[in-house]
């Protein structure tokens, strides 16, 4: 039981900090303005691109009560959408702060009372973290590596269930134009890439962990 616990935990640590990641590291997307000709698809300077692209961040991480995109105009439904983003990204970062928190307090709690965490079919949690997520993240990937639209459009139908804000028409909200699809691929391609590698790290971490409790055990 104790280890279906932490694997879950070990799981939602590692999926929630993946997608922080291109949240709140904004030089991500400062460093695709060029390559992704922003300028040119906008009309603005690479300075008014940043600007506006922070304003909308910081209002879909909380860091500003009313939604506002720089110079660009935007529709009372293209705010609404952002207006849903944020719902989603704030849920994320609480994700990512609840279960660090219950994590820390459970390996705490253990080492305190002297609980150790049993295999679970000869694995530990890790293991079956990095499974699970690993798993499901390949198997998403290798779909949306097959057609990046449709699984765009999927995943908002999934996440933005009877919505249909997302769809933008850049004569009423040109926020679109610096934020081009391309720019959500390079996202995932990141996101996949950290939970990959998190998902090796732990099948590392529960090979030490597999040894550490047979040499106990000797």
């Amino acid at each position: 039981m104790l280890c279906c616990f932490f694997a879950l935990l070990l799981a939602l640590v590692l999926l929630s900090g993946s997608v922080a990641v291109p949240l709140v590291f904004r030089p991500l997307y400062y460093l695709q303005i060029e390559p992704l000709h922003l300028t040119e698809q906008s009309g603005l300077t690479f300075s008014q691109i940043k600007t506006a692209y922070d304003e909308v961040m910081d209002y879909c991480l909380g860091l500003s009560d009313s939604f506002s995109a720089g110079v660009l105009s935007f529709s009372s439904e293209g705010a609404s959408h952002f207006a849903d983003c944020r719902r989603l990204f704030l849920l994320d970062l609480r994700v990512l702060a609840f279960s660090c928190a219950v994590l820390l307090i459970a390996y705490l709690f253990c080492r305190k009372h002297n609980l150790s965490c049993s295999l679970l079919l000869g694995r530990g949690p890790g293991f079956w973290a990095a499974c699970g997520l690993g798993g499901v993240f390949v198997l998403v990937g290798a779909l949306a590596a097959v057609d990046f639209e449709r699984a765009f459009v999927i995943f908002h139908h999934l996440f933005f269930p009877g919505k249909e804000n997302w769809v933008f028409n850049p004569a009423q909200d040109p926020v679109i134009l610096i934020l081009p699809q391309a720019f959500f691929r390079n996202c995932a391609i990141l996101i996949l890439s950290l939970v990959l590698s998190g998902c090796l790290a732990l099948l590392f971490a529960d090979r030490a962990f597999r040894k550490r409790k047979t040499s106990t055990r000797s």
